[in-house]
């Protein structure tokens, strides 16, 4: 008797012409008025905190993977918004370091405590509802962290990149509201 082959499972979902999903508006300059390692230390909180642009990165990519096999339109739209947080992380990055900073994914608080990013920081559920119920509540979150920042920044080169930044936010809550509608 032959054994029967088993066909290879394969994940169809193409990823080739995925762009970041953003508001259509250029970015401020990436500059700041001089050397400040409060600012900097800021700044690493929103670049690799618990609510940070690489807590947000990595919780789209593990969603999109997860979502890429069934729903392909959906994991689609979850990368582009991945893509444009990537960008996010990519400022932050340039102003850390042009404020004296250090790029080491060490978020620096106030009270002096440093932590290193984790992937305990993740929402994962299972259900696609309530991931993208987590990644709305994620950016949520993080439109809050950097109003708080601003407040906190006293320089308006850094304050017009994270306002910029959460144009960006608000247009991804409200594509994701979307998505949520339709699942």
């Amino acid at each position: 008797m032959m054994e029967e082959k088993e066909m290879p499972i394969v994940n169809t979902c193409s990823f080739m012409n995925v762009k970041p999903i953003m508001m259509d508006l250029p970015y401020p300059p990436v500059q700041v008025e001089g050397k400040n390692q409060g600012y900097a230390n800021l700044l690493s909180i929103d670049y690799c905190g618990a609510v940070s642009e690489m807590s947000a990165i990595t919780q789209y990519i593990n969603n999109e993977n997860r979502l890429s096999g069934e729903m392909c339109p959906l994991a689609q739209t979850i990368l582009g918004i991945a893509i444009a947080e990537m960008i996010h992380l990519q400022k932050l990055g340039q102003m850390i370091f042009l404020l004296g900073g250090n790029i080491d994914f060490i978020a620096k608080r106030r009270d002096g405590r440093r932590q290193m990013w984790t992937p305990e920081y993740l929402t994962i559920p299972d259900d696609s509802k309530k991931m993208i119920m987590a990644d709305i509540e994620s950016e949520k979150a993080a439109i809050n962290q950097y109003r708080t920042h601003i407040k906190m920044i006293n320089d308006g080169s850094i304050n017009a990149v994270l306002e910029r930044i959460i144009k960006d936010e608000e247009y991804h809550i409200l594509l994701l509201q979307n998505l949520l509608k339709d699942l």
